[in-house]
């Protein structure tokens, strides 16, 4: 194992990359872990007063858990996204250092984290639709007070 200065500095600039994507996954979780809290804060606010409009907040209770589920699965890919990228970085370290032929595992590990993504934003515009629907609803049960 003889690394060079200049090879660890080759490395840094390769990793560099995918660390503002590590960045910006991060943000992304934070987006969704914020949702998440607010679900189920409502959740929870939904529960301890379920005996008078027990139908009404059923029908709340149960879009809250869908997109609760929806948000989940986000954060589930989200941090997938994140741990595959985490493992380019260092495959593009550890294939270096001990000069091992990574490129196909990093090229395979940057596709994972891609289609995690992917996923992970589908599932938060799906849980998005879901609230987006939920409020139109409840302002067309109001009488439509608020028009477009």
């Amino acid at each position: 194992m003889n690394i060079q200065l200049g090879d660890i500095g080759k490395i840094i600039q390769l990793s560099i990359a995918p660390v503002f994507m590590v960045s910006g996954v991060g943000t992304h979780l934070i987006v969704l872990t914020n949702r998440l809290g607010r679900i189920i804060d409502r959740s929870r606010q939904l529960e301890n007063n379920l005996a008078p409009d027990a139908l009404q907040h059923d029908a709340e209770l149960g879009e809250l858990y869908t997109r609760s589920h929806l948000i989940n699965r986000s954060i589930t890919l989200a941090c997938l996204c994140a741990l595959c990228i985490c493992l380019v970085i260092a495959a593009l370290f550890v294939g270096d250092a001990f000069d091992i032929e990574l490129a196909k595992l990093i090229a395979l590990f940057f596709v994972l984290s891609m289609v995690s993504l992917i996923g992970s934003f589908a599932y938060f515009l799906r849980e998005i639709f879901v609230a987006t629907r939920t409020l139109e609803r409840d302002r067309l049960k109001r009488g439509g007070a608020f028009k477009k």
